[in-house]
């Protein structure tokens, strides 16, 4: 099936908590509400008809305020939760159809829990409470020895081994559940509010740390959180949920650059725009784009055609080897004839596509100079321009522009 090469694929699920909850169909087809549901039936629909999948070494965030159905989605994935109706694919499988002794093994080698309260053991040291789930899975001890200290080490630990967890602060202890889910080598991580509890200042720390750490292990991450700036932080996609149902589904410059509703729109209204939309989305042409074996005077005629006084010099290749004024080209032909790439200035100002756009505005001079953007091989791919940049922060962009 086509969810094989996806890490977590759910599929039309619904959990309905009351005494009756397949007799809710009948209604919901009909139109009802949530509340209308709630109020003739006294059950409640806390996830209805979410569809979405998680690709492997993403982060993917789960955003909504409380009661949306973010926390029981999650636990959806893991069958801490039974859902009422739909699937959860891990790796290709329906857990639905796990038994106890599957289940078992696959929430003790394949998937993590991280708990907004810790979920730490008060008697056990900061060691021991990170040993845990490898000695549930009956590691030797070497293996539980090594692999704790190394996740301790990972989330900047290493020397608090032997403390008591209430000698930790919040962000400490935040840590030793993280360290706890590192130790056993889980590919996914399911993460529910973890850093909510934690002081702003400790919170934004964690989240710096939490970027980092995935960047070097690469671990699948299911990431909830009712705070959106947290959300656009940490995320590669984010999907919203309101009342149970995901509103929208995307990264974060689609969400916040193109809302699916009103609901969105109010959450996103505040977003420094500057901090989420990236260079590629609002790159343009370069007006004048110079091979670098032509002649300045083929230069000169190329800027004097497109209305401008600077022009990209590239190879054959699309590698962008500098700029070129006008006045300096004029100069040039003035003293006899060359090559454009050889006179081409090698201090222009580059950035990567992905660049938030607040970076790019420290890259612009006063007067406007363009940037270019470039990819890894340093291909020219476009430029940004001071107004495009301005535009785009005050009122944002709905789709990418042409380059």
């Amino acid at each position: 099936m086509a969810e094989n090469n996806k890490k977590i694929f759910c599929q039309n699920l619904w959990k309905i908590f009351g005494s009756n909850p397949e007799s809710a169909f009948h209604m919901i087809k009909n139109g009802a509400s949530k509340q209308e549901f709630m109020e003739e039936t006294g059950n409640v629909i806390a996830i209805r008809d979410a569809s979405f999948d998680v690709k492997e070494n993403e982060v993917f965030v789960i955003m909504g305020l409380s009661g949306s159905g973010k926390s029981t989605l999650v636990r959806c994935i893991n069958r801490l939760i039974e859902p009422t109706r739909g699937s959860v694919f891990i790796e290709g499988t329906d857990i639905a159809q796990m038994n106890k002794h599957d289940l078992k093994e696959l929430r003790r080698h394949k998937l993590s829990m991280v708990f907004q309260n810790f979920g730490l053991f008060p008697h056990r040291s900061v060691l021991e409470n990170v040993a845990f789930g490898l000695e549930v899975r009956g590691e030797g001890q070497n293996t539980i020895h090594k692999k704790s200290f190394e996740a301790l080490e990972m989330v900047g630990l290493k020397g608090w081994e032997r403390s008591q967890i209430f000698e930790l602060s919040g962000g400490m202890q935040q840590r030793v559940g993280l360290a706890r889910a590192l130790a056993v080598g889980s590919e996914i991580l399911l993460m529910d509010e973890p850093f909510s509890a934690l002081d702003p200042l400790i919170r934004r720390q964690m989240q710096e740390e939490f970027v980092n750490l995935h960047s070097k292990l690469e671990r699948t991450v299911v990431f909830i959180t009712h705070d959106l700036i947290e959300a656009l932080r940490l995320g590669d996609r984010i999907a919203i949920m309101r009342d149970g149902q995901i509103v929208q589904l995307g990264t974060s410059q689609e969400i916040v650059s193109s809302p699916a509703d009103d609901y969105v729109r109010e959450f996103v209204k505040d977003v420094p725009r500057g901090k989420v939309i990236e260079c590629q989305s609002i790159m343009e042409k370069p007006s004048a784009v110079i091979p670098s074996d032509q002649p300045v005077t083929n230069a000169i005629e190329e800027m004097r055609k497109k209305d401008t006084g600077l022009g990209f010099v590239v190879d054959t290749s699309g590698v962008l080897k500098g700029t070129l004024t006008m006045d300096q080209a004029l100069a040039t032909a003035r003293k006899g004839s060359t090559k454009a790439g050889e006179i081409a200035s090698q201090e222009f100002a580059a950035t990567a596509p992905n660049t938030q756009l607040d970076q790019c505005l420290q890259l612009m001079a006063e007067d406007d100079i363009p940037v270019a953007v470039t990819d890894e091989k340093h291909h020219l791919l476009g430029v940004i321009t001071r107004p495009l940049v301005l535009k785009a922060v005050q009122s944002g962009v709905s789709v990418s522009a042409e380059a």
